[in-house]
Order: structure tokens, then sequence, then C-alpha cells
């Protein structure tokens, strides 16, 4: 039996794939805890594991930075220069603290080994050279984001913004580093994530353009999303009608702005013989819809677990996540995308590369447009097609199970392909003075 410490942030996106992963090593006979943040807890507890809090991180100005960008969804990212400084200040300046409480926590519950979100720097950037700990990145994306001649732009700003950004995020993770005694990176971090012995992600090839030029270290093992229990869903979804077909329009868990596609959806297809069932997400109740008696086709909550709902859904209407994308995805759901911040406007790319949905723009988004796309992958057959095929092919992907036998070959140090095997000696120093030089900016720097 070994020992693994998931850490995530959280965020649903972020930390319900890291719980799959968990069940799976425990299912195998493993010890698994959690670094996150005291919001997961519910979530983790729920699913058997302990949780190690963040002491140190200061998890709501991370969550105000995630709301920062969540209110103004239909506008699309803040502009390129503050969008890119919200990011360091999340990503790179929280590394002390990730350190000082992850160090505390290995100190009271010894790990074999760390499976970190991608977006939580610390483990990946020093603890795995500067203590010695083996070290598996899992994507929160649908894809690596390791550049290469495959690789698709994604699209964080004017490449201006981030040009600066990266010029000064590889001088604070120098001087970050240095105290460490470790050497600087002196390239981007996404190119040094090559360097981890084992790179996860919760995909499918065909749903990242087929990318085939990738170190041994990645690999794709499919969805592994673990959905948490929903009796409530279960018996709420029992009353609404089955005779037409479900559409289910969705915005993010976590939302905070305006309902702009959940008013859009309502105007668009109010009148459509269809069952219309919207979430509106947690932090937000019916009443932010406005209207005042609804649709009698119109069905309104909070939430619902889409292991419950999607499977009995005709068509997905979304803002394009990758868990709610993914889930869609694995049940043959077309989709038609509306994507604003963060990853969606990739994630609706490969969908539709995919032949599996229409991506609408956020900006002009109309109720006849949306009707006009709704209509479109309902009598459409070839958008069902497309999406029974990308269900065959995550059915046929092992998913979490994968990851967690990875993970075992990476404690016992047989198994793994790796682009770097072990912890590079050459990297570790007793001390730095200065700054890198000749930093190099490549088109993904993040």
């Amino acid at each position: 039996m070994s020992r693994f410490l998931l850490t995530a942030w959280p965020l649903p996106g972020h930390l319900l794939p890291q719980v799959g992963i968990a069940v799976a090593l425990r299912e195998r006979g493993h010890e698994v805890a959690f670094y996150s943040g005291e919001s997961a807890r519910a979530t983790i507890e729920q699913a058997g594991f302990e949780l190690f809090a963040f002491q140190r991180v200061h998890e709501q100005r991370v969550m105000e930075i995630v709301r920062t960008f969540d209110r103004r969804e239909r506008l699309g990212r803040p502009g390129g220069g503050r969008m890119l400084a919200l990011l360091r200040d999340w990503l790179v300046e929280t590394i002390p603290d990730q350190l000082a409480d992850l160090r505390a926590v290995l100190g009271r519950w010894p790990a074999d080994a760390i499976a970190t979100d991608m977006s939580m720097w610390g483990p990946m950037l020093v603890l795995w050279e500067a203590d010695r700990v083996p070290v598996a990145l899992c994507s929160t994306f649908m894809g690596p984001m390791l550049p290469g001649p495959d690789a698709r732009l994604f699209g964080l700003g004017p490449a201006t913004a981030r040009g600066r950004l990266a010029a000064a995020t590889l001088t604070r993770l120098t001087e970050l580093r240095a105290g460490e005694g470790l050497a600087p990176l002196q390239e981007s971090v996404n190119r040094y994530t090559a360097r981890l012995p084992l790179y996860i992600v919760g995909n499918i090839r065909a749903l990242d353009f087929d990318r085939h030029d990738l170190p041994p270290s990645v690999h794709y093992v499919g969805n592994c999303a673990w959905y948490p229990d929903d009796d409530h869903g279960e018996r709420w979804l029992q009353e609404i009608p089955t005779r037409r077909p479900w559409v289910h329009v969705t915005e993010s868990t976590l939302a905070y702005g305006e309902p702009f596609l959940l008013r859009t959806a309502i105007d668009a297809l109010a009148q459509e013989p269809v069952e219309l069932i919207l979430t509106t997400g947690e932090q937000r109740d019916e009443h932010i819809l406005g209207r005042v008696p609804l649709p009698a086709n119109v069905h309104v909550t909070r939430w619902l677990s889409h292991d419950v709902l999607l499977r009995r859904c005709a068509a997905l209407v979304t803002l394009g996540g990758k868990s709610t994308v993914l889930a869609a995805a694995q049940v043959g759901v077309p989709m038609v995308l509306v994507p604003t911040t963060w990853d969606k406007p990739d994630n609706a790319r490969r969908v539709t590369a995919a032949g599996a949905g229409i991506r609408l723009s956020a900006r002009r988004l109309d109720a006849q447009t949306l009707r006009a796309a709704v209509r479109q992958v309902l009598r459409e057959p070839h958008y069902r097609q497309a999406a029974r095929r990308l269900a065959d092919d995550l059915a046929a992907a092992p998913g979490p199970s994968r990851a967690a036998e990875l993970l075992e070959q990476l404690v016992s140090g047989n198994g793994v392909e790796s682009a770097a095997n072990g912890c590079p000696a050459e990297l570790r120093v007793r001390r730095l003075g200065g700054r890198a030089s000749a930093l190099t900016v490549e088109r993904n720097q993040l």
C-alpha cells in the first residue's frame, strides 16, 4: 500500500477529477488524502477522504480572482494585462504559502507521491526538485498545455501581454526557486512540465485535436470525473414530462454574473416542443432569472448531477466548461456551446472540430440565434452521430483506474515512461544570486 496526497484548488472542475482518481486509488488498496480549500470539505468528506485544508494560502483571495472572471462571462476575459496579472497573483504569488502548507502536511502525513492540479504550481515547480517528492501533474484542461507542432494556441489575452507576463513570471519564479536552492527554469512553465515523470490528461485524443507530438510522460486516460450523490435531483427529475425531448441549459456551478445564457434560453425555447431544464449554479437561486411565472416547459433548480441528468437529454446548451463538455460527450449528447472565459473557447473548438456541436458568440447571442442552433442539433442526425462516436471513444478509455495504475508505477519506479527520469540533479544548486537571462517567450507561456 502507498500513500498519495492529491492537491487541488476548491473549484469543481479542478477538484472532481482528482476525487475520481482518489476513489480508484482507494479501490486498489492505497491511502489517499487531499490538500485543498475549506470550501471543498463537504465534497471530499462525502467521498470518504481526509482533507488537509489551506492554512497559509488565502482561499478567499483566490475565489475573488475567479469571481472577477465569472462576473464578466458575457463580455469574455478581462483586458489582457489585467487578466494576466490576476493569473500571476493566483498561480505564482501563492507558491510560498502552498509550500509552507504542504511541508507541514507532509510532516504529519508523509506521502509517497503527490498528484497535483496543474494550476497548483508549488508541487510541480518546487517540491518535486527541492524535496525530492515524486509529483504527477493532472491536467485541469482538456489537453496538455505543452507546446509542439500539433498544439493549438490557448487564448490567454493579447500576445504582447502574454509576453510581458511570461517574462515577469519567469523572473519571479527564479526568485522563488533561488530561495529553495534551485536553478532558474529558463523555459516556459508549460514546457517545463514535460520534465515531470507523469502528466495525466483526463480526456481522449479525439477531443484534443488528435495530438501526436507529446513526450511519453503524457497519458490520455479518459474522463476521470466523480459525481456526488444526488438523490434530490433524481426525485426532482421524475416530475418532468418525458413525452418531449429534454434540453439542458447550464452556465457554471460557481456562476456569479448575469445569467445571460439562461435568460436567452427561456426566450428562445419557451415555445419550442421541448422540456427546458435549467440549473442556475449553487451560488444563485431561481429568482435571479426574473421570470414569474416561468413558462410551462421551463424547469429550474440550482444544481443537478450530470451523471443523473445528461443521459436523459437530447441536447445540451452550455458555456463549455471541461467537466460539462466531457459529461455530455460521455453519454453522446450533442451540444450548443456559447463560450466565454477561461478554457471554454478552446473546449468549444474541440467539440466543433469533432462535429458534435455548434459554437455561438456570447457577445452576439440572441433568442433567434440560439433557437436556430438548438433546432439544428436536434434535427440534423450527424451531430448526434458524432457525439455518439465520442461516447464510444470515452467508454473505451480506462479512466480513473488507468490514472491510479500510472501513479502506482510512479511510486514503484517501474513502467512509467518519462521525458525525465526523476529529478534532474543538474537543476539543483546550493544558492543562486541574480536572475535568469535571455528569457524565452513561447506562444504558450503560462
